[in-house]
């Protein structure tokens, strides 16, 4: 780091007055909805079986507001799996992978780890394409004909893909986004996408430990007429006797999920329908990163990690600080934790050294606002200790 001058010292800002009122940064689990508290949640299933009457009814409308709110057309299934995303991915490739030859697209750690799991556990040699932080593959040059993984939204690069419109109509393989980061802020090309997976902990602040996988009618296919040469553990099957198993889709979970995290989710769920559905959770992810772009174009010592507007982040958005080393962000990040200010901001450990800022729809804009003083104090504070 460059040594605070003396002069630099006496410019350090006072701590701003007004605080973020909901400081709840972190991008996973994310910021719980505005107006959000424990004794909201529907408490009747709790201590109830999930298989109850009432519990896989709790569980089935959990999957239709889901629904409801993403635009999923009904040619579309949806399961609450174990695990969130993780699970839900892992699921996914240990289920339809190996039909056909394999493409991964990988620019952040989450992209990094499905490689991973195609290379070292599957051992299927999958083409790999990969960027570095903040920047994104070629999305031109991907081989439609082969099964093609990658994230819609990199968690931790701040980097995104800018559309749909790179994924064949006539493709041969399937689409697999991992887009935990990304539904309910980003518009979802559902035509496009046959293997879909989100956790709850993101744009919507659910609690963790649970993740949606989405199937559309391509994937069903695969999984009926396709059996991996490798074994399923019992939480990964999705098919009997050759053919799906629809309760997953209804809400007979595979194994006990938390009703207490799903009534969480469902809360969530509701809140987004009375303010409007979608559009109305995209506006506000995508207001919340208007907000902080111009707080980071009126500092030269900030940056935007991603550099191309055209494939940032409305959620994750990762920014560089200039002349910082990671024991420098956790520095800035303790201050501002220890006033209360800003929550879990320091960048993700893979990533290079930055702040992470969470966009998403539960982040009210006026804490957006809030923050960027508290950044100015932060950054003079960590130079000057």
């Amino acid at each position: 780091m460059t040594e605070l001058t003396a002069a630099d010292a006496t410019l350090a800002p006072a701590k701003p007055a007004e605080k973020p009122r909901r400081p709840h940064f972190s991008s996973g689990p994310c910021a719980k909805p505005p107006g959000w508290s424990p004794d909201k949640l529907d408490t009747r299933v709790m201590g109830r079986s999930h298989r109850s009457k009432l519990g896989k009814n709790r569980l089935q409308h959990a999957i239709d507001l889901t629904r409801e709110i993403l635009g999923v057309p009904d040619t579309h299934r949806i399961g609450i799996v174990p695990a969130s995303d993780t699970g839900a991915v892992e699921m996914a490739m240990w289920s339809l992978l190996g039909a056909r030859p394999v493409s991964l697209l990988a620019w952040e750690s989450f992209g990094e780890g499905w490689v991973t799991d195609a290379v070292k556990q599957l051992k299927i040699e999958p083409t790999v394409m990969k960027a570095s932080y903040g920047e994104i593959v070629d999305l031109t040059t991907v081989d439609q004909s082969h099964d093609v993984i990658f994230t819609w939204n990199g968690t931790t690069s701040g980097v995104r893909v800018p559309n749909g419109e790179w994924i064949r109509d006539d493709r041969e393989g399937l689409s697999f986004a991992d887009a935990t980061s990304a539904v309910f802020a980003m518009d979802m090309p559902w035509d496009k996408l046959d293997v879909t997976t989100f956790s709850w902990q993101k744009v919507m602040g659910g609690e963790g430990g649970h993740g949606i996988l989405i199937l559309g009618p391509r994937a069903v296919e695969r999984l009926e007429s396709y059996t991996p040469a490798w074994p399923l553990p019992k939480i990964f099957r999705m098919t009997k006797g050759g053919k799906i198993i629809e309760g997953i889709f209804k809400g007979e979970t595979i194994n006990t999920p938390s009703m207490l995290a799903v009534e969480d989710y469902i809360f969530a769920l509701e809140w987004a329908k009375s303010i409007g559905g979608l559009n109305a959770l995209i506006g506000r992810s995508t207001a919340n990163a208007t907000a902080l772009g111009r707080i980071v174009e009126e500092r030269d010592w900030l940056g935007h990690l991603a550099a191309d507007p055209a494939t940032r982040s409305n959620t994750s958005v990762c920014l560089t600080v200039e002349g910082a080393d990671e024991g420098f962000i956790k520095k800035m990040a303790s201050l501002l934790e220890a006033e209360d200010a800003a929550y879990d901001v320091a960048g993700y450990r893979d990533a290079p050294p930055g702040l992470r800022i969470w966009c998403g729809a539960t982040v009210d804009t006026a804490d957006i606002e809030a923050l960027g003083p508290w950044l100015d104090w932060a950054y003079a504070a960590a130079k000057s200790a």
